[in-house]
């Protein structure tokens, strides 16, 4: 989930804000805590015209003012930002804790730990890689170009166009920051540069006539009825020079950085390899987990689970007659049995896309027992672009747009067909889509009077954990493996994987594993492809604690449902358990325990 995964802290702007916009915001608002929250988080969004797109409220209406901008990338820019949060900090102060309660009480707490950890992260300076192979702006500016920006009218085309040149600007700001880090003693590990170099020479390769940029461009135009033949073929003549003259030569400038800094780097992969990297990664695992635990800690916990799980699907796979061997040995067997595979063509990828369609309504004739609230947000499977697949996780979600002009989607890696057999797809499904990601953050879009910032979801233990928790009820409670012993594997694997990110993960970045000590270690547990266990661990390196999210979250989410169900005995309802979680959005876990012991109290009284 690729806009959720990187949490707001990344996705936020800095200075100013329209006048029309936040008349919007206030008028639509309550007053006090709730209307300073969201005039605050408004403030420091409007510098961000990616985000105001990506939230889907206000382009191409009357308080439109920025949808043919970027947001500013120099340091500048940021010491502003920095110094507006910390206004925007001292104020909150101002509206509580004390004289709040209920919804407010609880909106103040999130804001204040939300607030809290940005500043602790603005003010870690040169404090990772702003470019590599699976974010930055040479990979989140296209997919945001062809994916977020709408097409719907001239309008909206020439503010494109503008958007395209902007892009060039984005590219040569960005470059200084990156000496600017290297200068920092802050330079990727050579396997990043070195996959970060194919991305961003496979982008251009093609020249700009057949850059995505403009044939996307070309392909949305060509369902505007408004816009003559004529003036589309002016508009995308336009958008080819402007690829040509302002993005291409900036993703050259950028490569030939990165050709230097090759020369410059070494192997390590922790982020102690950079200055104050120990710090920086206590720091991560902190907004990553919204826990205390220390590195060791959540090393512990993984090793633990990995046992424990390599241990049920060690049954599972003697039912199945699996030769004896170790798990990854066996696993493969599965993996590669040719009944299981979709063939590596446009038709296998299409047939894919149909069979996770066809089961996600298998999964929806079925939330109705589970679930209160049923988002009514679309739900699209998309393929994961062409140009960014060979450094793409296995799957992402995006957020559906606040105002519905755009649906969740669920996008799958299909590169290699074979990285995703039959039997690991349903839990796939469920993780991205309905009751995962889908469903939680389609939720938090719906939660009435409560900030903007809650509705947004920006923690990554809830948002992940909820995600792996809907893989665990998706057996136990909805029953969806009764029937599928192999998908009951690819569930149990799926959970490997999570498991096994906390001890890789710790691993790199606190006990100074090696790249290669890492995907030894994960291809070992899970079965999964090198080139697959090869494309986390490299992802790992480059967003250190993110990882660590999703089992630390899922845990906490069972033991609270453990504790409510030993409490509340025969009363204990499990729809309103999920409403309770889904309609109040996503909060640091601490939050989140206050909130289901209150709710245990209550429902027991």
């Amino acid at each position: 989930m690729r806009f959720v995964k990187r949490g707001l802290l990344g996705l936020l702007g800095a200075t100013g804000v329209g006048v029309a916009v936040a008349a919007f915001w206030f008028w639509f608002t309550p007053v006090g805590v709730n209307n300073y929250i969201n005039k605050v988080t408004i403030q420091v969004a409007m510098d961000s015209p990616e985000l105001i797109t990506r939230l889907g409220l206000i382009d191409n209406t009357v308080l439109d003012f920025h949808s043919g901008k970027l947001a500013d990338y120099t340091k500048e820019a940021d010491e502003r930002s920095l110094e507006k949060l910390r206004n925007a900090r001292e104020g909150l102060d101002k509206y509580g804790p004390e004289g709040l309660k209920g919804q407010e009480l609880l909106s103040w707490k999130i804001a204040a730990w939300f607030f809290d950890e940005w500043l602790v992260d603005a003010e870690m300076k040169h404090s990772g890689y702003r470019v590599n192979q699976i974010s930055g702006v040479t990979v989140n500016l296209p997919e945001f170009l062809t994916d977020a920006h709408a097409i719907i009218d001239r309008r909206s085309a020439d503010r494109y166009l503008s958007r395209l040149t902007e892009f060039g600007r984005v590219l040569r700001e960005v470059k200084d920051r990156v000496i600017d880090d290297r200068d920092h003693g802050v330079i990727p590990p050579d396997f990043v540069i070195e996959k970060s170099l194919t991305g961003m020479r496979r982008f251009i390769s093609e020249g700009a006539a057949q850059n995505v940029l403009v044939t996307d461009f070309a392909s949305r135009l060509s369902e505007v009825d408004e816009i003559s033949a004529e003036d589309k073929a002016v508009l995308v003549s336009d958008a080819q020079t402007r690829v040509a003259s302002e993005v291409i030569p900036g993703y050259e400038g950028m490569i030939a950085l990165f050709e230097e800094l090759a020369t410059q780097t070494n192997h390590d992969a922790g982020i102690w390899r950079i200055p104050n990297g120990e710090a920086i990664y206590r720091h991560r695992l902190r907004s990553s987990t919204t826990t205390d635990y220390t590195p060791d800690e959540i090393h512990d916990i993984g090793l633990a689970e990995v046992v424990r799980i390599e241990g049920e699907m060690h049954a599972i796979l003697d039912t199945q007659q699996i030769p004896d061997g170790d798990i990854a040995t066996r696993v493969r067997v599965v993996m590669e049995d040719p009944s299981q595979q979709f063939a590596n063509t446009d038709a296998g990828r299409e047939e894919m896309i149909a069979y996770l369609e066809s089961f996600d309504a298998k999964v929806m004739a079925r939330v109705a027992d589970f679930f209160i609230t049923i988002p009514p947000q679309p739900l699209e499977i998309v393929r994961v672009p062409v140009h960014a697949q060979d450094s793409s996780a296995g799957g992402y979600y995006s957020s559906p747009a606040l105002d519905g002009s755009r649906p969740g989607r669920f996008y799958i890696n299909q590169k290699n067909t074979a990285d995703n057999p039959r039997w690991t797809l349903p839990t796939l499904m469920i993780h991205e889509g309905s009751p995962g990601h889908h469903f939680q953050l389609s939720a938090s879009q719906l939660i009435e009077d409560v900030p903007l910032l809650r509705r947004l979801s920006p923690f990554n233990a809830f948002t992940e954990g909820w995600a792996l928790y809907s893989e665990r009820i998706a057996k136990t409670d909805m029953g969806l493996y009764d029937d599928d012993p192999l998908g009951d594997l690819g569930r149990l694997q799926a959970e490997m994987f999570r498991a096994v990110r906390l001890v890789v993960d710790t691993g790199i970045h606190a006990k100074r594993w090696s790249r290669e000590e890492a995907i030894d270690y994960m291809l070992a547990k899970t079965g999964m492809t090198e080139d697959e266990v090869t494309r986390e661990i490299e992802r790992y390196s480059v967003w250190p604690g993110q990882a660590t999210g999703y089992k630390t979250g899922q845990l906490a989410i069972l033991e609270l449902r453990e504790a409510a169900e030993e409490a509340l005995g025969e009363s204990f309802d499990i729809r309103q358990f999920h409403e309770l979680l889904l309609m109040n959005g996503a909060m640091p876990l601490a939050l989140l325990k206050a909130e289901v012991t209150a709710w245990i109290d209550d429902q027991a009284g």
